[in-house]
């Protein structure tokens, strides 16, 4: 079985909303789905279809949610050895076409947040970092064309 990585934070964020989804919204939708029935005819009842619909999803994401955290190989950052860039790193780049500076930490795709500076590893750039070290450029193929970074620090 293939296991998932993801750090020490994304695995509580996600355990938060799996129990959330269980705990909360299952048994709101569950009661909404009875409240939408007690309306009579189902085939025109639009609350019905909205609260089925509403049951679909939350199903299919606690049973996704329920199966990254049995399959989570849980990462420590502190632990992430720094003579290259793997998963869970910081890392400090420099854009060589505009001359900014950005850090970001190298994360899986439940955790990425630009806003906050985590990207996937499986992105363009997260791909393209992975493996480098300091004085290495990436290269990476963006909508508007080629961008070259420099990896400057593995923090």
């Amino acid at each position: 079985m293939e296991q998932i990585p993801i750090t020490k934070q994304g695995y509580a964020a996600l355990k938060k909303e799996f129990e959330r989804l269980k705990t909360i919204e299952r048994p709101e939708n569950i009661k909404a789905i009875e409240v939408a029935r007690a309306h009579g005819d189902l085939s025109e009842n639009a609350e019905y279809h909205a609260a089925k619909e509403r049951q679909s999803f939350l199903e299919g994401r606690i049973g996704e949610i329920g199966y990254k955290l049995g399959t989570a190989k849980i990462i420590d950052p502190e632990t992430v050895p720094k003579d290259c860039v793997r998963f869970a790193c910081r890392v400090l780049v420099e854009n060589l076409d505009s001359g900014e500076k950005i850090e970001y930490m190298l994360v899986g795709a439940d955790e990425a947040d630009i806003k906050k500076g985590k990207i996937s590893v499986s992105s363009p750039l997260g791909s393209a970092l992975i493996g480098k070290k300091p004085g290495d450029e990436a290269i990476v193929q963006a909508p508007g064309g080629k961008r070259i970074y420099e990896i400057i620090d593995i923090l």
